[in-house]
C-alpha cells in the first residue's frame, strides 16, 4: 500500500510538473512522450518501475529524481530565453538600416526639388530666346517652302519654255523628253498640299501634251490615210508598190515611236479625267459591269487609228439613223466583226513590226478589237437597258451578243482572259430578265409541242439505226430546248450565273415530268395503246438524257462550284451527306430529278404489265380448266401439239411481245418482257400447276405446251427463255418424274421432313442435293412434296 500511495503520490507531481512547465511537456513528447492524459499515466507509471522498480527500499531516490528533473526544466528553460534573447539585435539592426535608408531618400527629395525648382527658373528665363528662335525657324522653314514652290514653278515653267523652243525647231523628241519630265514631276507632287501649283502644273501639262499629240496625230493620220486606213471592205490583192514606199513606211515608224514615247503623259492624263468623270454620278448605263482591263489604257497609236472607225460606228449606230434600230442589233455587231477581220492583215503587217522593234509587248491586233469591243460594250448597255420590257426583242439582243461572242472568241481569236460582251449580260436586272424570259419562252414552246398532232409519234420511227430511245416529238424537242439554253448559257464568265440557269432547267424537267404524269393518268385506262406507251419512252429519254449530263465534264464543273460557292437554290435541302457526295463527284445535279423519273417509269411499266397479264389471264380460262388428270399418255412427243385451250394465251403473248418490240425502246422492252416472263411464270405456278392434278399424259403436255411453245416465244429476246420461267420448268421437270423415280423422291423427302424436325438441324441438307441433280434449284423441298401429290398415277391409288 505503501508502495501504491508513492507511485501515485509521484504521478500527481508530473501532471503538477506538466501543468506549470508546457515546455517539458512538450519536450518530452518530441521524444516519443504521449501527450494524452491515460498515455500520460501509463507512460509515468512505466518510467517509475524502470526507475525505481518494485523495491521500496529504493523509494528514496524518489527526491533525486524528482530534483533531476527540475534541473533538467531549468536547463531548458533557460535555452528558451537565451533563443528569445538573440532575435532583438537582429530586429535592431534592420530597422537601423531602414532609418537611414530613409534619411537618404528625405535628402535626395530635398535636392531633386532644388534642382526642379533651378531648372524651372532657367527655362522661365530661356523662354523668350526660345520663342524668337522658333518665329525665326518658322520663317526659315516659309522661306524655304517658298523657295521651293518658286524652283518647281521655275522648273515646270522652263520645261514649258523647252518644249515651245522644241516645236518651234521641229525636235519633237526633246519636246517628248520634256513632256515625260513633266509626268514624273505630276506623279511626285501627288501627294503634295499644293493643290494650285498641282493645277497649274497638269494645265501646262495638258496644254503641251495636246498640242504634241494632235501634231504627232495629224501626221500619224496623213500616213495612214496614203495607207488607205480605215480599212471598211475586204482588202483585195496588194496593189504595185510606189515610189515613196519606203519613205511611208520609215515615216509610219517614227511616228509610232513618238506616239508610244507619248504613252507615259497620255496614260496620266487619262487617268486623271476617268476619275474625274467617276467622281460625279454616273450616267452611263451598264457602268458597274466595267470590265478591268478599261484600266489600261489603249495603246496611243490604235487610239488615234480608231478615231476614223469610231466616228463611223457613232454616225450609223447612234441618233436618228435608219441603221441604229433596236430590232437589229445584228448589224453593228456584224460591222464591227467585218471591221476585225478586214482590218487583221494591215495590224500584223504594217503596225505589229513596228511594236515589235520598239519592245512594246502587246498585240496590235488584240488592241484594235478592244478599242471596238469598247464601242460596241457601250452600245450594247444602253440598248438592253432598253428593251426591258420587251421580251422578243430582248431575246433576240441575247442572241445576237451570244452569236458575237462565239465569232470574236473563234474566228478573230480574241483572247479568253480579256472580257468580252458577255459580263454586260451578267448585271443583275439584265440576268432577272434573261432568266425570266427564258423560262416564260420554254413553257410556251412545251405547250406548243404537247398539243400538237404528233407530240406523241417519234420523227424516226421508219429508220430502225436511229430509233433505239424512240422517244417521242415532244419529248426529243423538250431536252433539245434544255440543250440550246445550256448552250446559251454555258460561255457565261460566272459560275453562280449558270448555276442559276442549271436550277431553271431542272425547274423545267421536273415540270414537264408532272405534265408527263396528268398525260399518264389520262391514258391509263389503256395502257396498251400507242400513247401510254409513247409517254413511257419519254419518260425513259429524259432520264437517259439526265443520265449522261451527269457525267459531263460541263455539268461536273458546275457541280463542283455549287459545292464550293454553296449554292443555297441549288443544293437546297440536301443534307451534309449528299453534299459530300456530290463534293466526291459520287452523284449528280439531277439525282432527285432521276429518281422521281425512275417511280413515274416504274409506276407505269408495272401498270403496262397489269394490263397485259390482265388480258392474258382472261385467254388462258380455258387452258386453267382443262381436264388435265385424264389426258393419256403419249409416248411420242413427235406426234403433240399444242393444246388447242392454249391457243388463245399464246396468240395474245406473241402478239404483246410483238407490239412492244415495236413501240418501246430498246432498254424499256428488254424490262417488260423480263417483267412480263416474271409474271407469267408465277401465273402459270400458281393458277395452272397448283390448282390441278397431273396425270402422266396431262404432264407431259403440260411440258411439251411451255418448253415448244411459250419458252420459244421468249427465245426470241433471250438465248435460255427456260431461266426465265424458273418454277414452271422445275415443276414440269417433277411432274414428268417417271414413277419409281417419284416414289423414291417422295419417300425420300418425307423422311429428310422428318429428320430435318427431329434434329431441327441447319446447314446443307441432304433434300436439295437431291433436287439439284435432278435439275431443280428454285422450288423448294416442300413444294416439291406439293407438286409430288398433285400427280394422279400413283402404284396404290
Amino acid at each position: 500500500m505503501a508502495a501504491t500511495a508513492a507511485v501515485q503520490r509521484t504521478i500527481n507531481k508530473q501532471s503538477d510538473l506538466s501543468e506549470l512547465n508546457p515546455v517539458y511537456t512538450t519536450s518530452k513528447a518530441s521524444e516519443g512522450v504521449p501527450t494524452d492524459s491515460g498515455d500520460l499515466q501509463d507512460h509515468v507509471v512505466d518510467f517509475l518501475e524502470k526507475e525505481v522498480g518494485s523495491d521500496l527500499k529504493s523509494l528514496k531516490t524518489v527526491g533525486d529524481l524528482l530534483a533531476k528533473l527540475r534541473e533538467e526544466n531549468n536547463i531548458l528553460e533557460k535555452q528558451v530565453l537565451t533563443e528569445s534573447s538573440s532575435m532583438p539585435p537582429k530586429v535592431s539592426a534592420a530597422l537601423s538600416a531602414a532609418e537611414k535608408a530613409q534619411c537618404s531618400l528625405e535628402d535626395l527629395l530635398q535636392r531633386e526639388q532644388l534642382i526642379s525648382n533651378m531648372l524651372h527658373q532657367h527655362l522661365q528665363g530661356a523662354e523668350p530666346w526660345m520663342d524668337s528662335l522658333g518665329q525665326t525657324l518658322n520663317q526659315v522653314n516659309t522661306i524655304e517652302r517658298h523657295m521651293k514652290y518658286l524652283q518647281c514653278l521655275q522648273h515646270i515653267e522652263e520645261l514649258s519654255a523647252a518644249v515651245q523652243q522644241c516645236l518651234m525647231t521641229s525636235s519633237v523628241w526633246e519636246a517628248i523628253r520634256a513632256i515625260d519630265s513633266m509626268a514624273v514631276l505630276d506623279a511626285g507632287l501627288n501627294q503634295s498640299g499644293c493643290s494650285h501649283l498641282q493645277d497649274f502644273l497638269r494645265k501646262t501639262l495638258h496644254f503641251w501634251h495636246k498640242i504634241i499629240k494632235d501634231r504627232l496625230a495629224s501626221d500619224f493620220e496623213k500616213v495612214l490615210t496614203q495607207l488607205h486606213w480605215p480599212i471598211i471592205s475586204p482588202p483585195t490583192q496588194s496593189l504595185t508598190p510606189t515610189s515613196n514606199s519606203h519613205e511611208i513606211s520609215s515615216q509610219l515608224e517614227l511616228l509610232v515611236i513618238q506616239l508610244l514615247a507619248l504613252q507615259t503623259s497620255d496614260d496620266l492624263i487619262s487617268q486623271r479625267t476617268l476619275a474625274s468623270s467617276q467622281g460625279g454620278p454616273s450616267t452611263q448605263p451598264g457602268s458597274s459591269n466595267t470590265p478591268s482591263f478599261q484600266a489600261t489604257p489603249l495603246c496611243l497609236p490604235i487610239q488615234i487609228m480608231l478615231l476614223p472607225l469610231s466616228r463611223r460606228f457613232r454616225y450609223h449606230f447612234y441618233g436618228n439613223r435608219q441603221t441604229n434600230s433596236l430590232n437589229k442589233p445584228e448589224w453593228y455587231l456584224t460591222q464591227v466583226l467585218m471591221w476585225m477581220g478586214n482590218s487583221s492583215t494591215f495590224m500584223e503587217e504594217k503596225i505589229q513590226p513596228i511594236l515589235d522593234r520598239a519592245g512594246v509587248t502587246i498585240s496590235a491586233r488584240v488592241e484594235l478589237c478592244r478599242g471596238l469591243l469598247s464601242l460596241v460594250q457601250e452600245k450594247v448597255a444602253s440598248d438592253a437597258s432598253k428593251l426591258l420590257y420587251d421580251d422578243t426583242l430582248f431575246c433576240h439582243l441575247v442572241e445576237e451578243v451570244l452569236q458575237f461572242e462565239k465569232e470574236l472568241r473563234s474566228n478573230q481569236s480574241y483572247p479568253a482572259v480579256l472580257p468580252g460582251l458577255l459580263h454586260l449580260l451578267l448585271e443583275d436586272t439584265i440576268l432577272q430578265k434573261w432568266l425570266t424570259v427564258e423560262k416564260k419562252m420554254a413553257v410556251e414552246k412545251v405547250d406548243a409541242m404537247l398539243s400538237a398532232e404528233g407530240a406523241w409519234s417519234s420523227q424516226y420511227k421508219d429508220i430502225s439505226d436511229m430509233d433505239e430511245l424512240k422517244a417521242p416529238d415532244c419529248a426529243e424537242t423538250f431536252m433539245t430546248l434544255l440543250q440550246v439554253i445550256t448552250e446559251r448559257y454555258r460561255a457565261l464568265p460566272c459560275p453562280s450565273a449558270q448555276l442559276k440557269f442549271l436550277e431553271l432547267q431542272r425547274e423545267l424537267v421536273d415540270d414537264f415530268r408532272i405534265r408527263l404524269t396528268q398525260v399518264m393518268k389520262e391514258e391509263s385506262r389503256c395502257p396498251l395503246g400507242a400513247r401510254y406507251c409513247a409517254i413511257l419512252n419519254a419518260v425513259n429519254y429524259i432520264s437517259t438524257i439526265l443520265g449522261d449530263w451527269g457525267d459531263n465534264v460541263f455539268f461536273l464543273q458546275l457541280q463542283q462550284a455549287a459545292v464550293s460557292l454553296g449554292e443555297e437554290a441549288v443544293l437546297g435541302g440536301l443534307g451534309v451527306m449528299e453534299v459530300g457526295r456530290l463534293a466526291s463527284l459520287e452523284g449528280s445535279l439531277f439525282e432527285g430529278l432521276l429518281a422521281l423519273l425512275d417511280r413515274l417509269k416504274g409506276d407505269m411499266m408495272g401498270r403496262l404489265l397489269d394490263g397485259i397479264m390482265r388480258e392474258i389471264t382472261e385467254k388462258a380460262k380455258p387452258y386453267r380448266q382443262d381436264r388435265w388428270f385424264s389426258l393419256p399418255s403419249q409416248q411420242d412427243q413427235s406426234t403433240m401439239s399444242l393444246s388447242s385451250s392454249a391457243c388463245p394465251m399464246m396468240l395474245c403473248v406473241r402478239d404483246r411481245l410483238l407490239n412492244l418490240h415495236q413501240i418501246l425502246s430498246l432498254s424499256l422492252f428488254q424490262q417488260a418482257w423480263q417483267g412480263l416472263a416474271e409474271r407469267l411464270d408465277n401465273f402459270l405456278y400458281q393458277d395452272v400447276i397448283l390448282s390441278n392434278h397431273f396425270s402422266d399424259g396431262g404432264a407431259t403436255q403440260l411440258q411439251f405446251d411451255m418448253t415448244r411453245n411459250l419458252f420459244p416465244l421468249f427465245g426470241h429476246y433471250c438465248k435460255r427463255p427456260e431461266n426465265f420461267f424458273k418454277h414452271v420448268k422445275e415443276a414440269c421437270i417433277i411432274l414428268c418424274l417417271n414413277v419409281g423415280s417419284a416414289i423414291l423422291l417422295r419417300n425420300f423427302l418425307k423422311e429428310s421432313e422428318e429428320e430435318m424436325r427431329a434434329w431441327a438441324g441447319g446447314g446443307d441438307s441432304p433434300p436439295e442435293s437431291a433436287l439439284n441433280e435432278l435439275g431443280v434449284y428454285c422450288l423448294a423441298p416442300c413444294d416439291v412434296l406439293i407438286l409430288l401429290n398433285l400427280r394422279a398415277s400413283w402404284p396404290e391409288q
